[in-house]
């Protein structure tokens, strides 16, 4: 099978451009290695206001917002945190479009008691800066602090248990969301995973009930997190009972956009090219690029790198009825994102980019590292994993014991007390989750800082658990700090010539090589001659 995205490269080819965090590398691979390359770009909405307003004139599943009104209801708005998309786009926010037209319906039709609230589950609190880059100055100024802000999740008095579904997952969300005559959910759709009943069964709640699906018993049976099949996905098979039950008791309007994958212009415009399309300025800028980051600290790189942000542009808008609207969704995603490839790798290479859902504006500590290579990068398929059973993944990143100690002082504890004692990860989750999740401290971090949750670096580590079960062997390139590769049970190399010269001391005689060309985001739909184990059928 051979396509625009699936190039196979020979002794002539010029050098790959791969993220290594905040830095890049400019690296010639073996001949032979196959590299698959993101789609081009969808073209985006020539007016984007104007298919809100038809999306929100014409629901798919439930009468337009308009007719769903009444003066004096009470209506609550949620919308996607900071997670996503990534990085953070350019203003304005297509949130703030869709949140700007809505605002305005429900004050033609005499609704005021309005709250918006920042569906973030256990994550951290938002930033006033960073609601306002999400809203808007204008929706900001009118309702921050007292009618904008945050969903608190350990907030007694401000969650509600809706009960249990049939298979006794509970179900509790935010108290005004549950307590509301509408609430109307404001989604922006970066990956298959994310969106539809997730939405509010998982934005919108606590710990407790992500216990439900947030577990290594879960996230052992997924074949990947990206295919939100129920049959693929027990993952996404609970979240839609627990989302399912929320709407047997709570009228949900939700409002879902796609977007394509166009992150990065000016500067960084090189890194959505394949390089044997490279001008000489492309060179130019790319060689300039990587010199300027191996000169700079590490918060001066940081800084530079959220300098530009993405030049995303929404290419579809849909309104409704949750599954009806999510399943438009996830069609337009795979449309943008899926790459048909033939066959799996013995080798994959994966460039580790700065930004994860859970580091905007930190850095990319080793947890999250891991949850990008085992976790997001290795389930960016559909059907089959893209790497053999027992193949070698190889990411490029220093791995550094870094961590933000504001964001991510759970994470501290869970690396340097925890994974030295043990890397399985029931008896993590048996012995030591619940006990992170209810100390004083991180809850307390939580609710008045800006620190994720006490049982967030335990979901992270799940994350990682199909990925962990599959692969062979992690190799890290680039590695400055081996005793940090070893407590999570990878190797060390000094440069990626010097990893993959390893991971072909395991490989079969003339291993297929497969590097990855991400960000931005693209899914591979891989074809083999026999059906290949899901996660579930591994024991």
């Amino acid at each position: 099978m051979s396509n625009a995205q699936v190039h196979y490269l020979d002794a002539d080819s010029p050098p790959r451009v791969l993220f290594s965090g905040e830095q890049l590398l400019i690296e010639h691979l073996p001949a032979g290695t196959r590299v698959i390359y993101p789609k081009p770009p969808i073209v985006g909405l020539k007016d984007p206001d104007a298919a809100i307003r038809y999306a929100l004139n014409h629901p798919l599943g439930m009468d337009p917002l308009h007719a769903l009104l009444s003066p004096g209801m009470k209506v609550t708005i949620a919308f996607d945190d900071i997670s996503l998309p990534l990085p953070p786009m350019k203003r304005p926010d297509i949130r703030q479009r869709v949140l700007e037209i809505v605002l305005e319906i429900l004050g033609d039709h005499g609704v005021d008691d309005i709250h918006l609230i920042a569906a973030l589950a256990i994550h951290r609190r938002m930033t006033a800066d960073e609601i306002k880059h999400v809203v808007g100055e204008k929706i900001f100024n009118a309702y921050w602090p007292e009618r904008l802000y945050n969903h608190d999740a350990e907030d007694p008095d401000g969650m509600v248990d809706l009960g249990r579904t049939d298979k006794d997952e509970l179900v509790q969300i935010n108290k005004r969301a549950a307590e509301s005559d509408l609430l109307i959910y404001v989604n922006l759709n970066l990956v298959p995973m994310d969106g539809g009943h997730k939405s509010v069964a998982t934005g919108l709640t606590g710990y407790k009930a992500l216990r439900a699906n947030h577990n290594p018993y879960v996230m052992r049976e997924c074949n990947s997190y990206m295919d939100p099949r129920e049959e693929a996905s027990p993952l996404h098979a609970s979240v839609i009972r627990q989302g399912r039950l929320v709407e047997k008791h709570v009228k949900v309007f939700h409002i879902e956009t796609a977007i394509n994958n166009r992150m990065f212009e000016g500067q960084l415009d090189f890194f959505m090219k394949k390089e044997e399309s490279y001008t000489d300025f492309d060179w130019q800028k790319a060689r300039a690029m990587k010199a300027t980051l191996d000169r700079l600290p590490q918060a001066a790189r940081q800084q530079l790198m959220y300098a530009a942000p993405a030049a995303y542009e929404m290419i579809g808008v849909w309104a409704g009825e949750c599954e009806a609207v999510h399943e438009k969704t996830i069609a337009k995603c795979f449309e943008q994102y899926c790459v048909p490839v033939k066959g799996q790798a013995d080798i994959t290479i994966f460039g580790i980019p700065y930004v994860c859902p859970y580091n905007v504006h930190s850095y990319l500590n080793p947890l999250l590292v891991q949850v990008q290579a085992t976790g997001y990068l290795h389930n960016l398929y559909r059907y089959n994993p893209l790497l053999k059973k027992g193949g070698t993944t190889i990411i490029c990143h220093p791995m550094e014991d870094r961590f933000d100690p504001v964001h991510h002082a759970a994470y501290m504890e869970f690396v340097h007390r925890l994974l030295p004692e043990t890397r399985d990860t029931m008896t993590l989750h048996k012995k030591y989750e619940q006990r992170f999740a209810e100390d004083p401290t991180y809850v307390e971090m939580y609710r008045k800082g800006n620190g994720y949750h006490g049982a967030h670096p335990f979901f992270m580590w799940y994350w990682g658990e199909n990925g962990r079960r599959h692969i062979g062997r992690v190799i890290v390139a680039g590695a400055v700090d081996p005793y940090i590769c070893e407590l999570f049970g990878y190797e060390a190399a000094g440069n990626l010539q010097e990893a993959i010269a390893m991971a072909q001391d395991t490989a079969p005689p003339n291993p297929q090589i497969t590097a990855v060309h991400v960000p931005p985001i693209l899914m591979v739909d891989v074809s083999v001659d026999t059906p290949v184990l899901t996660a579930g059928d591994k024991g």
